[in-house]
């Protein structure tokens, strides 16, 4: 019986085998043409980006493949982008194209450079309001209005539409003329400064960052230096209130970590903060969302778009969607005689200056605050 299995196992695997060697296999099948589009209006820019690509497919081997500029190029594009208020169309776009060389080379695909269209505004005012121009086409983004992309592919053969409004009315308490980051307290105990989204508008997800800088010297020439320092990202309700904590510790290891190791500095003096706020729109927070990392062992998916296609052959990923950006910059001073106005307090000047973390960095302060005649403070510039 034994005997008998092992030579029907054999006979079933050998007509498998030889039958499937028989067999010519096709590497490529019918292949339903993809648009892969992803654009992101934002009222605060005055280059509008719009990335139009489409998926590849050839003979070979595909990684050769991606490394051709063209394979992820249609061979004809004409995309518009029109502004629509109470239904009736203001203002439309027709959009050029343009090679930038900021694609990261550490990819699969061709890189630095890629091929982009864009149209141009001026950027909103820091209101929200339009900034008017001689040349309508050039006049702000409006907050009120939808925008709707049309993209017409190689000459007709398909369409991609999609729509979006603008996310508007981020505000921030940091705009304050008087907000002050406070990193110690009194009692030399690190604190917290809270980032608060007063207001998170229209968006479903905030964003919020700063960006550090200080100034090094060398005798009387000087460096800007800077770095990035990202409080956190979290989904939100529109119109809610959203707070991002600036912790202190935090704020000189990041600064002390960022100075140069150049052993010619003579000195360095605190430059400002500048705080960045960024709310994305629900389509686009949907977007993020489902192309999220997955945590299920099966790596099921869903997948999202805001495009539609003209073709049932024809298929489309990727979103059309809006953010706001709102930036305020705080200055450590102005003038002398603003000398109350400061980005970061007497306080946390000082543990700059003469703290653990940052004190053997020859950090001084040239506040006017810090340097009233006769009372000097003991962390001034000489």
């Amino acid at each position: 019986m034994q005997n008998l299995l092992k030579k029907t196992y054999f006979l079933f695997f050998s007509f498998f085998l030889f039958n499937s060697c028989s067999e010519k296999i096709e590497l490529i099948g019918n292949f339903n043409e993809t648009a892969v589009i992803y654009g992101v209006l934002d009222q605060s820019d005055s280059l509008h980006y719009i990335k139009i690509n489409r998926a590849f497919i050839g003979p070979g081997n595909a990684l050769d493949i991606a490394q051709i500029p063209d394979s992820s190029y249609f061979d004809q594009v004409e995309a518009t982008v029109s502004e629509w208020v109470n239904g009736v169309q203001v203002r439309s776009w027709l959009l050029s194209d343009t090679i930038i060389d900021n694609k990261e080379t550490n990819g699969v695909f061709y890189a630095p450079e890629q091929k982009l269209y864009y149209f141009k505004t001026l950027p909103t005012n820091f209101d929200q309001s339009q900034q008017i121009s001689s040349n309508p086409q050039e006049t702000s983004l409006n907050i009120n209005a939808i925008y709707k992309i049309n993209i017409v592919l190689n000459g007709g053969e398909f369409e991609v539409n999609g729509e979006t409004e603008l996310v508007k009315n981020i505000s921030t308490n940091t705009s304050s003329q008087n907000f002050t980051f406070k990193f110690i307290d009194n009692n030399n105990t690190y604190k917290s400064t809270g980032v608060t989204v007063s207001n998170t508008g229209t968006s479903h997800i905030i964003n919020t960052s700063l960006q550090v800088r200080f100034y090094e010297y060398i005798g009387t020439s000087w460096d800007l230096r800077s770095f990035n320092w990202n409080l956190g990202e979290s989904d939100v309700s529109p119109g809610q209130a959203k707070t991002f904590s600036a912790v202190g510790e935090t704020f000189y290891n990041l600064t002390a970590s960022n100075c140069s190791d150049n052993t010619s500095i003579t000195k360095r003096t605190f430059g400002g903060i500048e705080i960045t706020i960024v709310g994305g729109a629900q389509d686009l927070y949907n977007y993020m969302l489902v192309n999220q990392p997955s945590s299920s062992l099966a790596q099921n998916k869903p997948t999202y778009t805001n495009l539609t296609v003209s073709e049932n052959d024809k298929n489309v990923i990727g979103i059309f969607s809006s953010r706001q950006t709102v930036k305020s910059f705080k200055p450590f001073y102005t003038t002398p005689q603003q000398a109350y106005i400061r980005a970061i307090d007497k306080n946390s000047t000082r543990e700059l200056c003469i703290g653990p973390f940052t004190g053997l960095y020859l950090f001084c302060s040239n506040h006017p605050g810090d340097n009233i005649v006769g009372s000097e403070e003991s962390f001034a510039c000489p």
